[in-house]
């Protein structure tokens, strides 16, 4: 199998679900969706709660959470009959107790967080109290930032014992920290860039929800660009940062698992992640994406597909997609090549959902560009699904914000799509029209939250709007259960359809591909940037 790694003993704490006795006929669309049962689905879900609640109540990687949700992941697939490893790696663990920002001069304000700012991923531990510089901060259209990226950039400013404000732009948010820490500044503020126009590019005007991909030695918080802006031309400001964390390098693991029948040179590739965030189970984040995949894996476990399908369930994608970015970069060049696409499922039963396929050919037009050549022909087989269920969609931009984003990359150039329900961005009145819900509501109102739970009103969620929810759906706790019932549909249909003929992607009929022509050209697919129905914190 490819990129063979030694399996580490597997040790559950959960009692392992009996699923229903696979059939090798579900060797179609038809057979595998009548297989893949919502109640089957549901199971793993539970599961996943179980394994939580006896452990602190998440399933972090770098937690006993997780790997008792790895044991049961991979001993359901092995029992099987997967060719199943475990791919351990590093990963710096990050854990946030608590923050505090706030204004000293020239007038005292106190600064909300999640609404005024964010303490970003991977902040140091501390307190930073000192005046504040602006660092090469852009305030004139259309704002062009390259604010931090460089060490010349401090040059002309002294931030030595003071806190660096910091523009987006250009370079990673780690990228600038780093630097200002290097210059001297004991904080950091990171504000979002103010490029193009509020009602058309909100995701760069809103407060930034922002990771440092790794930890830095100063407390750092991002702002709006409204905010950034209002503390650029304030004369005399001093401000207040305190961050309770804590950040260690720790050992986490993907459960990779592969059919032992099919071509290992035209693979099919489908992953979720596996990981919560550390406030809680994650039973749609993403709990709804690695139950949906288990169950198809279960379901065609006696199926010989034409192609070798690779099922992957990633660890710290929360971390900013660790786990899948390893896993990309331990491949070949003649590996990369013999994935034939990848099929990525992550959180598809948000309570106020939408049925979101990512936008292979960029037809909507927003955000970045179309993902590699062949991922139109992977949207299609979705819509197509969609279609036959006389069910609308809508395109979820190609951020690269989830485990795709790797596999997409510029020099890897593997095609991609996939299901998104939606996260922390608010559902539209056109979107109501289309699948119902509330508008002016998050599509996952506990997204990141204890309350993604199977309980989410006793774990703190809103419980108005989840009985005004509870009115409108069919919930499992926090997940709406026709969307997710839907959704293993698809997902289901994608997988099989691909397993037995990939040629509506590069062009071959069965497997194999042409050799002289790989994987197609990359389509000007853009740098991950934050969309409203994107999906993890952005990088840059």
């Amino acid at each position: 199998m490819l990129a063979a790694i030694a399996a580490g003993t597997l040790v559950g704490t959960v009692a392992l679900i009996n699923p229903a006795s696979a059939q090798p006929n579900n060797n179609s669309a038809k057979k595998l969706t009548k297989a893949v049962t919502l109640k089957g689905v549901l199971k793993h879900l539970d599961a996943f709660q179980d394994i939580a609640d006896a452990n602190d109540g998440n399933r972090a990687s770098g937690t006993p959470g997780y790997d008792a949700s790895a044991d049961y992941v991979a001993r359901l697939l092995t029992k099987a009959g997967y060719q199943v490893t475990r791919q351990e790696f590093e990963f710096p663990f990050f854990q946030a107790f608590g923050s505090s920002f706030a204004q000293v001069a020239p007038n005292p304000v106190s600064y909300t967080e999640g609404t005024d700012y964010d303490l970003m991923e991977y902040s140091g531990d501390g307190v930073a109290q000192a005046e504040v510089v602006a660092v090469d901060v852009n305030l004139t259209a259309p704002r062009a930032s390259s604010s931090g990226c460089e060490a010349s950039d401090f040059d002309a400013v002294d931030v030595t014992g003071k806190i660096a404000l910091l523009q987006r732009g250009t370079c990673g948010f780690g990228d600038k920290v780093a630097n200002a820490e290097a210059a001297g500044a004991i904080g950091a503020i990171v504000m979002n860039q103010g490029n193009g126009t509020p009602t058309e590019n909100p995701d760069r005007y809103d407060l930034l929800i922002g990771t440092l991909g790794a930890p830095v030695g100063i407390p750092a918080v991002s702002v709006s660009y409204d905010t950034g802006a209002a503390f650029a031309t304030t004369a005399g400001l001093t401000l207040r940062i305190e961050a309770d964390t804590f950040s260690e390098i720790r050992t986490s693991s993907n459960v990779v698992a592969q059919t032992r029948h099919g071509r290992t040179d035209n693979v099919v590739m489908a992953g979720a992640h596996l990981d919560s965030v550390l406030e809680g189970a994650g039973v749609n984040d993403n709990g709804t994406g690695t139950a949906a995949l288990l169950e198809v894996a279960l379901q065609m476990a006696k199926v010989k597909p034409r192609n070798a399908v690779r099922f992957a369930f990633w660890g710290a994608e929360e971390a900013s997609l660790f786990g899948s970015q390893y896993y990309v970069d331990q491949l070949t060049p003649a590996q990369v090549a013999d994935i034939a696409l990848y099929l990525n499922f992550d959180m598809i039963g948000s309570p106020n959902y939408v049925f979101g396929v990512y936008d292979g050919d960029d037809s909507a037009g927003e955000g970045a560009g179309p993902g590699p050549e062949g991922s139109a022909a992977i949207e299609k087989v979705f819509q197509d699904f969609f279609a036959s269920r006389r069910l609308p969609t809508v395109p979820s931009d190609f951020t690269g914000r989830s485990d795709y984003g790797p596999f997409i990359a510029p020099g890897i150039d593997i095609p991609a799509g996939g299901l998104f329900t939606g996260a922390e961005g608010l559902k539209t009145a056109e979107e109501v029209r289309l699948f119902g819900g509330i508008a002016d509501v998050p599509y996952d109102p506990c997204y990141h939250a204890t309350c993604d739970s199977t309980t989410p009103v006793a774990d703190g969620a809103d419980r108005e709007l989840y009985r005004q929810l509870g009115k409108k759906y069919k919930l499992w706790g926090n997940v709406n259960t026709h969307a997710l019932d839907v959704n293993s549909d698809a997902v289901a249909t994608a997988v099989i359809t691909f397993a037995f003929d990939t040629s509506t992607v590069h062009g071959v009929r069965g497997p194999g591909r042409p050799a002289a022509t790989g994987h197609g050209a990359h389509q000007g697919h853009a740098h991950p940037t934050a969309d409203a129905h994107g999906h993890g914190a952005a990088l840059r």
